[in-house]
């Protein structure tokens, strides 16, 4: 077996365990707090298979076998070396601590040129700062009706909004997906064979059996503590939203960007919304510090990913390493 061949599995491997285990929580996240009391994990995570599954056999079959849905487009295929492999290592290590670090840049960014990273960043913070108007401005309105820092949806009702809950979700993994398998898919055969295909789903179906089993893992962290995240209302509406800002970016252009900023953009207008319309039991001075911790987070991700790429390209490709 030729080393190219051996960084290819090995950066799949980690690449998967990656968007699976810092990424899927973005969409996975609301539904697994949510229903974690109710259904045993193992139910929902062959739920969340079966969409995956569908996904990719989907993709694959209308887009001549390729199943980053075309998002590798502006990315050509090259050589896989060591420091493409390592890229989703580091990744893996920072999702380890908890930080949301966006998968696209930290992955993509070390088999694209300086001008498409520009690109991504750019689409990306336009997505964060979209995000979080959208998410602001439909919870300021949303405040007018319910009062999301409570469950107050009554027992009977429940089951209409875990159904909703359940058909959103699918909705929002399989647009999430459509965007975040160019991550895992740049290690791949463009043009992936059937064999290939059911290997990358039985891989991908193990290490989400795992994030379900472990109830999100660490990432899970940046859900639980915003306000009624565990609440199926709260959930439904977050995933629905969430899913139409994906499905408009995807249907904009070709061009990577990162799910992980659109997600904590919207979870930040979200809880800036709910501390506005609930000054008087709501602590700006509390908000503030969460939300100022995400992006701090998302910052360190960015710089990790910006030092990668420069890296790559002005000290290793030069050197023909």
């Amino acid at each position: 077996m030729e080393i190219q061949t051996i960084y290819a599995i090995v950066g799949f491997l980690l690449a998967s365990y990656a968007v699976i285990g810092n990424d899927s929580v973005q969409t996975l996240g609301t539904f697994i707090a949510s229903n974690t009391r109710v259904f045993k994990w193992y139910w929902l995570w062959l739920a969340a298979s079966a969409v995956l599954a569908f996904t990719l056999i989907y993709g694959w079959s209308v887009n001549d076998g390729d199943i980053s849905w075309g998002r590798l487009d502006k990315i050509p295929p090259v050589e896989i070396k060591w420091y493409h492999a390592a890229a989703p290592g580091v990744l893996v290590l920072l999702t380890r601590i908890g930080i949301p670090v966006s998968t696209t840049f930290l992955v993509l960014s070390v088999f694209a040129s300086t001008v498409v990273l520009e690109k991504m960043l750019v689409k990306s913070i336009i997505g964060y700062g979209l995000a979080a108007t959208v998410a602001y401005l439909m919870w300021i309105v949303l405040a007018r009706f319910i009062n999301e820092k409570f469950n107050t949806v009554k027992k009977g009702n429940r089951v209409y909004w875990r159904t909703l809950q359940w058909m959103s979700t699918g909705f929002l993994w399989f647009t999430w997906l459509s965007h975040d398998m160019a991550n895992i898919a740049v290690f791949l055969p463009r043009e992936l064979p059937f064999t290939l295909l059911i290997g990358a789903i039985l891989v991908l179906t193990g290490w989400l059996g795992l994030i379900f089993y472990s109830h999100g893992g660490k990432i899970q962290e940046i859900v639980l503590e915003k306000t009624g995240s565990r609440f199926i209302r709260s959930a439904t509406i977050i995933d629905f939203i969430y899913a139409l800002l994906l499905l408009y970016f995807k249907e904009l252009n070709n061009i990577p960007m990162s799910t992980t900023w659109v997600f904590v953009g919207l979870l930040t207008g979200r809880e800036l919304a709910i501390a506005t319309a609930h000054r008087a039991t709501y602590n700006f001075g509390y908000v503030f510090p969460l939300v100022g911790k995400d992006f701090l987070k998302m910052m360190i991700g960015l710089g990790v990913s910006v030092g990668l790429v420069l890296g790559i390209h002005y000290i290793l490709i030069p050197n023909g390493m």
